[in-house]
């Protein structure tokens, strides 16, 4: 059997975390047998409580899950084994409370986004949008690469629990947009803290259950385990492993998942020694390559799934777009890339929500304006949540 590529993407650093409120409570993964028993999940205090958001005017839900505020210290020690050099130094961040998605985001909620392009292109004069609207307007994305990704993705699973996958991570934000003006409720991609410190869940070890790897079976689809009958490494299903003990399902290996970040590997190394406010580690994007990914998926290897292990993307992931420019939405060799939203208790501004959401790179912003995108402003609904 071949492995075309093995990903080095899945980390969790070792850090030591202050977190009110923390206990634990048993949640049961979906679709596990009765023998398998899972982490711990931890209780929120005050009113953060889980819940289901559904997508008006689809038949799609998602759950979202409280991640409790608290510190921790990001990156990894020297002593780490298989660490690399960007995760480090280790500095402590400050995280406000949020709410992450308990799952990656599934075809099932992703395929009514792709939905509207087709929709508004039948329609013979494409919507005027005011330029005082544009930044409540919805960019979708054009039709993927079928012909080559559509055998690939039909093998694979591509409705139900799979996880979307192929997205650029500005499509992903793109997503994010058209779920909020749907329902009301503000989501965007997580930062790069924010995901290490729920992937660490309170933890200060490797991995969330500890420095041995080999538990990670239970935990993640990677390279030792991720093959189909075919003997073909592929996704599987959201939510067949354990969770992590804040009740985040895959969040090790089965596909990547886009941070909001730009990656810089010596990033770190200005906040040595120093505590950080999350919001203020952001590297805020302004090219289209490298951004962070994070969480390793169904071809990394064990070391590669750790909590601060940390990749960025490259403009070889979309090699094989025939497309001159090439799409600034989809990525030919994304198969093992995905995502997933959080949505923060306190709100930023309607400014900084674009900020979250739209191109932020010359070069998307110029071929979005050369292709004639398909623009729509999604009104959001009376109650807001």
């Amino acid at each position: 059997m071949k492995r075309i590529m093995k990903l080095a993407l899945c980390t969790v650093a070792t850090g030591v975390f202050a977190v009110a409120g923390f206990s634990a409570a048993d949640e049961k993964a979906p679709n596990t047998s009765p023998a398998e028993s899972t982490t711990p999940t931890a209780k929120v205090p005050g009113d953060m409580k889980p819940f289901k958001q559904s997508i008006p005017g689809t038949e799609a839900s998602f759950d979202m899950v409280p991640i409790p505020g608290g510190s921790f210290k990001m990156g990894s020690p020297t002593t780490e084994a298989k660490r690399g050099e960007d995760e480090g130094p280790v500095h402590e961040v400050q995280v406000d409370p949020f709410y992450m998605g308990k799952y990656e985001v599934t075809w099932s909620e992703y395929e009514p986004f792709l939905q509207n392009y087709h929709r508004l292109a039948g329609i013979a004069k494409r919507p005027e949008i005011p330029a005082d609207k544009m930044a409540q307007a919805v960019t979708y994305p054009t039709p993927m690469y079928e012909l080559e990704a559509g055998p690939k993705l039909d093998k694979m699973g591509r409705g139900g629990k799979f996880p979307a996958v192929i997205m650029s991570q500005y499509a992903a934000r793109q997503y994010t947009k058209w779920i909020s003006k749907k329902t009301g409720r503000f989501y965007r991609l997580p930062t790069e803290a924010e995901w290490e410190y729920a992937a660490r869940a309170g933890t200060s070890t490797a991995y969330f259950f500890g420095d041995d790897p080999k538990p990670l079976e239970q935990y993640a689809w990677f390279f030792d385990n991720s093959e189909n009958a075919d003997q073909d490494a592929v996704y599987h299903e959201v939510g067949q492993k354990k969770p992590n003990p804040w009740g985040l399902y895959d969040i090790y290996g089965n596909v990547a998942e886009w941070c909001f970040d730009q990656y810089a590997a010596d990033w770190y190394k200005k906040f040595e020694g120093k505590t950080t406010n999350w919001h203020d580690h952001i590297n805020w994007p302004s090219t289209m390559h490298p951004r962070v990914l994070r969480g390793g998926g169904y071809e990394s290897e064990k070391e590669d799934c750790r909590s601060a292990k940390r990749i960025g993307s490259d403009k070889k992931m979309n090699l094989k777009d025939p497309q001159l420019p090439q799409s600034p939405h989809w990525l030919t060799e994304g198969f093992w890339i995905g995502f997933r939203v959080v949505a923060p208790v306190k709100e930023p501004s309607e400014e900084e929500k674009v900020k979250y959401w739209d191109a932020d790179d010359p070069k998307t912003i110029e071929i979005l304006k050369r292709d004639r995108e398909v623009r729509e402003i999604v009104e959001a609904p009376k109650a807001a949540k």
